[in-house]
């Protein structure tokens, strides 16, 4: 061993000390390295030898360690002197220390072993190679190897090795009864700990946490088996030793394995690709999966059998193609290139059997390959030819010298405007010109392929943006190490350019180097002017603005400290507020840890860059940040232990782990609890089976909190050790009176006992764990005299209950509940008070009317006098009887009546109540906003009788019944009505019919007239409809028209035209109508208008679906429109017929004025809010406030009734006028309201 060991001994070197033994759970505790030349490599076998004695056979003589051969100085046949040996070398020793903190001094440590193990040992130390090299003599082998594995735990740092191992393999590294796992930690001496497999993870690769990483020696991809972190804590070199042995325990006994085929050829890959099926038959059956990963690489995870066939089968099929593949070049434009690349590469496959490989973009090279067997080769070359000849390819030059074409390119780049073109045309591809071919061409073409038609609009599309952008772009000189800081320092500047100036401002990638900005001034922006001066204007102030600040951050320095990562937590802080700490209040500083500061060979630096003055002052902070890490990492060094009984561990912990993490994070304490038994107890507790086992708890931290933790626990575990169960058996009937309203009497024995009292329905979260308590069961935990004062105290409340507690239960009908709780539960209450007794009642929720149970609880007498109270109440209700009717919806308005009177009636004449209160609930129909047909009546047997042969017969009339529409001139139905509705109510009940004026409620609901082409022509403010059997309508309608006064007669008349064009507008809504009307003049049109006058609302342009009082929610949406645009042409003859001359010439006028309005009328507004909360307001009692709006501003205002739309109707300065009249008003009411 004595040469491995030597050349161990060479390497070891690079450690300064021991990591820290007690590291953070779950953290690292990497080693610091002086060197990262000399990094230590924990997985040479050079670095770390086997521990297993290098001594040859007996009869051999041993190596000397000193360079020479030599045989035994002694003679053989001597049995008291050592007849085995071994040397080797160690650096950077780490001595032990007592308790007291003083080093043990290596002769010390040599002298514990020699007297422990018989054995003899020499050290020599070489001061310039900072080396000490031992040399050891024992009796037997097994001596040696003991003391040398003593000595090596006393002289090498502790690390913390982890071992990733599948599921499957963990019963062979724990063996039989766990004799594997005790031969491991014997033979190293080292802790292994095999978690349970709940621990699972799903990453399979090894981990060190504290020495460096692990090789792993089963290669694994993360979609395998779940692994279980096997943990080996002791000396460096026998932890090694112990985690190669696991090792290959896992190595030999995985059942799943990956294996990858890589670098396969890219021709050879699509034949390869198509034969997955073949490769999956050679695994015979066995569970397997292929994935081909982007590197061309095949990945075959599954069985291990399987994976080794379906490789090699893959391996064999490769090397074949390789060597019958034959290939033919031939040269094509780059632009067509494009064309044989991606999808069509598998579509050249399909159709020949042969691939083709294209060169890269960056590639000057025009030459393209095919590759296929021989017979293929043609086919392949004509297919290519088709697939590079099958789309047209439209070159699109950038304009400008070169410096131009470079700015364009760059702008379209970093907008994505090729993504933008693509989308708006998917029939088309735009391929821009890459950054590596950006810095070297002469020019940029922008190639696009697609059909002819398609590629022209993309083309002009492409135009008009470069048209746009000429003259619009700059290039600012400014120095790269600079641009970062400028972007943090000035980000609200950098913004307001582009809201100010209308500039954007691009810097390039930090990678690039490039010390330039490029300026564009937007040419999407709606506010960007076509002028080549005002976009020269606005660059140069931008310009001007950016080299300013490039002034301000002149002096930039650039700083990368070496600090381990072990620090860079403490540098960020929590949250970041160390970070933020370090920055500064400007944050015009740039920090990234490790691998972000761009070297990716250590993780161990911090790298800044900012102004000078904040870099320096930044070192200075994290420096001291640092230093105080350090010393809050030593004085955290300290840990105590001690023991409690291995029962009170689950307590201690908590469910999860939350009365441990308490500690932690209250304390910034580490506890670790370890419930292994020793060796020792293990033989004692054989001897005596009723000891007691323990758990041993370790606790590292600052001396003050550690020793603080301990006494909680401590503390704890006192009151666990006292602590014991009572479980009582009490009636459930008893429960809760004894809980009392909201648990007060049992919290109230919980407070004065301390104790814990649980009855069954808190069995969930009583600490019973899985037992559930029985019925009857109520459970005390706590302290021995706390429990045994509460129990006698519940026991004391459950003898007064059964004194006081007694329970009948009665049943009573349901006709009988309201008499006996009486209005707002007066009756009840009084039964209650003279009683004595507590009452409940039992209520359907769903059937009021069902029958209750009614629940006596309290003395014998009290309950006894309670029930012969309610049953005397039952016995002064009569008895009742309840009917079911299905009646269908549409005839429950007509029975109900305006306002109910219609029911109230029927009732009365049946016989029933005349008090509305005393008729509640005598019928019942369904809910508004219920689908049902059910009618109930429940009451006096006799009147619900009645009312079931009312209901029937009047459902069979209204079954009969029918909708007749008679034409009565508008200005008539004033007489139909008469004062107060009178006279309508008069005809409605002398003919037993319905009748709906237009414009009343009802009128919509009742339903389409059964002659309703009889009055088609009519006007339909002249149509009303009458409802009933078909005499009752013809008798209603006869006796109507004998109140109608006689049309005009001999009046006279005259011929009016109006165009279709304003006919709308003319109307105003119907107003001119009503105008005519009140003059006594009718109107027969000529014919009427096809299509509306006025146009459609146009989509929506504003999203309202913010919240309106968010920032920046839009207020509305304003559109306008020209009328009369699509109108109809052509003109409508109005005949006139007046009962004078008077009123004639009046109409007349009134309809010439209302023409000449609607030609003012030539714009429509659609004003759009986001809500209609603030309509009532707008359009004022009773229209109000709208009629002043358009009185004031000449137009025509509709607010929409269904909808968030107000149209305004007038001249375009009008419009706009009374649009922003509207919403001042908006605006007012929104802040009242605030």
């Amino acid at each position: 061993m004595a040469p491995a060991a030597a050349d161990h001994n060479k390497r070891l070197n690079t450690l300064e000390g021991a990591p820290d033994p007690f590291p953070v759970l779950g953290e690292e505790a990497p080693v610091r390295a002086r060197d990262a030349r000399d990094a230590l490599n924990t997985d040479s076998h050079s670095d770390f030898p086997s521990l297993v004695s290098s001594t040859p056979a007996a009869q051999l003589p041993p190596k000397s360690a000193w360079g020479a051969d030599s045989g035994p100085r002694i003679k053989a046949n001597v049995r008291s002197q050592p007849t085995v040996s071994d040397s080797f070398t160690l650096s950077a020793i780490v001595l032990p220390t007592t308790k007291d903190g003083k080093p043990v001094s290596l002769g010390e440590v040599m002298k514990q072993v020699m007297s422990k193990f018989k054995v003899k040992i020499e050290a020599s130390a070489n001061q310039k190679a900072r080396q000490t090299t031992f040399h050891m003599k024992a009796e037997s082998e097994k001596d040696l190897e003991k003391a040398k594995r003593h000595l090596l735990s006393f002289l090498s740092p502790v690390v913390t090795l982890t071992v990733l191992a599948p599921v499957s393999t963990i019963g062979f590294v724990i063996g039989p009864k766990g004799a594997t796992l005790k031969q491991i930690r014997d033979q190293f001496g080292v802790r292994v700990d095999v978690p349970r497999k709940e621990t699972s993870t799903s990453n399979g690769t090894f981990h060190e946490t504290s020495s460096g990483p692990a090789s792993p020696s089963v290669e694994v991809d993360a979609e395998e088996e779940p692994t279980l972190p096997i943990t080996i804590i002791g000396p460096q070199p026998l932890a090694l030793e112990a985690r190669d042995m696991i090792t290959s325990i896992v190595s030999a006994r995985s059942s799943r394995v990956t294996q990858r085929v890589k670098d396969i050829p890219s021709h050879v890959l699509p034949f390869v690709t198509v034969l997955r099926s073949h490769f999956l038959q050679a695994a015979q059956g066995g569970d397997i999966q292929l994935t081909l990963n982007a590197e061309r690489e095949v990945v075959a995870n599954g069985d291990r059998e399987a994976v080794i066939r379906v490789v090699e089968a893959i391996k064999a099929t490769v090397q074949s193609y390789k060597t019958a593949l034959n290939h033919l070049k031939l040269s094509l434009p780059k632009r067509q290139h494009r064309l044989l690349a991606g999808k069509a590469q598998e579509d050249i496959f399909v159709k020949s059997k042969c691939s083709v490989i294209v060169p890269d973009a960056e590639d000057p090279s025009e030459e393209v390959t095919v590759y296929g067997r021989p017979e293929d080769l043609s086919s392949g070359l004509g297919t290519v030819m088709e697939m590079a000849n099958s789309q047209y390819i439209h070159v699109f030059p950038l304009p400008g010298p070169i410096a131009l074409s470079r700015q364009l390119l760059t702008y379209i780049t970093r907008i994505n405007y090729s993504e933008t073109l693509n989308a708006r045309h998917p029939d088309a591809s735009v391929f821009i010109p890459s950054a590596a071919t950006a810095t070297e061409a002469s020019v940029l073409n922008v190639d696009i392929v697609g059909e002819k038609s398609v590629v022209d609009a993309v083309v002009r599309q492409m135009s008009e943006l470069l048209g746009k952008l000429i003259g619009a772009t700059k290039e600012v000189p400014i120095d790269w190490l600079s641009h970062e800081v400028i972007k943090v320092k000035n980000a609200e500047k950098l913004e307001r350019f582009h809201e100010v100036d209308n500039v954007q401002v691009f810097f390039p990638p930090e990678s690039t180097q490039q010390s330039s900005v490029l300026l564009v001034y937007d040419p999407f922006s709606p506010r960007a002017s076509p002028s080549p001066v005002e976009k020269e204007k606005h660059l140069d102030e931008v310009s001007q603005a950016l080299l300013e600040m490039a002034k301000e951050v002149a002096d930039i320095k650039t700083e990368v400290l070496p600090i381990e990562k072990r620090w860079h937590k403490a540098l960020i802080g929590k949250d970041g507020n160390i970070l933020d700490f370090i920055i500064g209040e400007d944050r015009a500083l740039l920090v990234k840890f490790g691998v972000e500061a761009g070297d990716p060979s250590t993780e161990d630096v911090v790298w800044l860059r900012g102004i000078r003055s904040d870099v320096d002052s930044a070192v200075q902070k994290i420096y001291r940040v640092v230093e105080d890490a350090k010393e809050d990492a030593i004085a955290s060094s300290y840990f105590t232990e001690f023991e409690i009984d291995k029962e009170f561990v689950g307590r201690i912990v908590g469910i999860q782990g939350v009365n441990i993490n308490k500690l932690r994070e209250q304390f910034n304490v580490r506890v670790d609890v370890s419930d292994e038994v020793e060796d020792k107890e293990k033989e004692f507790s054989k001897r005596k089976k009723s000891a007691t086992q323990k758990a041993k708890l370790k606790i590292t931290g600052r001396k003050e909190n550690a020793d603080e933790a301990k006494k909680r626990i401590l503390t704890q575990v006192e009151k666990l050790a006292d602590e014991t169960t009572e479980t009582l058996k009490i009636p459930t009937q008893y429960h809760a009176s004894l809980i009392g309203q909201n648990g007060k009497y049992v919290v109230r024995l919980e407070d004065n006992y301390d104790v814990k009292i649980n009855f069954p329905r808190q069995s969930g979260d009583n600490g019973e764990g899985k037992r559930e308590l029985k019925a009857d069961e109520v459970v005390i935990r706590g302290g021995k005299k706390g429990v045994a004062l509460a129990k006698n105290e519940l026991l004391e409340a459950l003898d007064f209950e059964k004194e006081t507690n007694n329970t009948l239960k009665f049943l009573v009908p349901g006709r009988a509940i309201a008499r006996i709780l009486g209005r707002g539960g007066a009756t009840i209450n009084e039964i209650k008070d003279e009683t004595g007794a507590q009452l409940d009642i039992e209520r359907s929720t769903e059937d009021k009317t069902a029958d209750a149970y009614v629940t006596a609880r309290g003395t014998k007498d009290a309950i006894n006098a309670a029930k012969t109270a309610i049953l005397a109440i039952v016995e002064e209700v009569p008895e009742e009887a309840s009917e079911i009717l299905y009646i269908e919806q549409k005839y429950h308005r007509s029975i109900i009546g305006p306002g109910g009177q219609g029911l109230k009636d029927l009732i009365i004449r049946c016989g029933g109540p005349s008090d509305h209160k005393l008729q509640a609930g005598l019928v019942k129909f369904p809910r508004q906003g219920d689908i049902s047909d059910e009618v109930r009546l429940r009451g006096e047997p006799g009147i619900v009788g009645k009312l079931k042969d009312e209901l029937e017969n009047k459902v069979s009339v209204l079954r009969d019944r029918i909708v007749v529409a008679v034409e009565i001139p508008a200005a008539q139905h004033r007489n139909i009505i008469g004062r107060g509705g009178q006279h309508l109510n008069d005809l409605q009940n002398r003919h037993d019919v319905q009748i709906q004026l237009p414009g009343s409620r009802g009128y919509g609901q009742v339903g389409e007239p059964s002659n309703a082409s009889e009055v088609k022509s009519a006007d339909p403010g002249d149509v009303v409809k009458v409802s009933g059997s078909r005499s009752a309508c013809e008798a209603a309608i006869s006796d109507m028209k004998s109140h109608i006064k006689g049309p005009v007669i001999d009046g006279p008349t005259a011929v009016v035209s109006v165009p279709l064009m304003y006919h709308d507008a003319a109307l105003q809504q119907g107003a001119l109508f009503r105008t005519l009307r009140s003059l006594g003049v009718q109107v027969e049109q000529s014919i009427q208008r096809n299509r509306p006058t006025f146009p459609t609302q146009p989509p929506q342009s504003v999203n309202f679906n913010a919240r309106i009082d968010a920032e920046g929610a839009p207020e509305a949406d304003w559109q306008v429109k020209p009328n009369y645009q699509c109108a109809e042409e052509g003109s409508s003859e109005w005949t006139l017929k007046a009962i004078d001359a008077a009123s004639l010439e009046r109409a007349q006028s009134e309809i010439q004025v209302a023409i000449e309005q609607a030609k003012d009328k030539t714009h429509i507004g659609f004003l759009t809010l986001p809500d209609r909360s603030v309509f009532p307001r707008l359009v004022g009692t009773k229209g109000s406030n709208i009629t002043r709006l358009r009185n004031e501003t000449g137009t025509d205002i509709t607010v929409g009734r269904e909808n968030n739309t107000i149209v305004i109707v007038g001249p375009e300065s009008a419009i706009e006028a009374a649009k922003e009249a509207i919403l001042s008003q908006v605006m007012a009411s929104r802040a009242g309201r605030r």
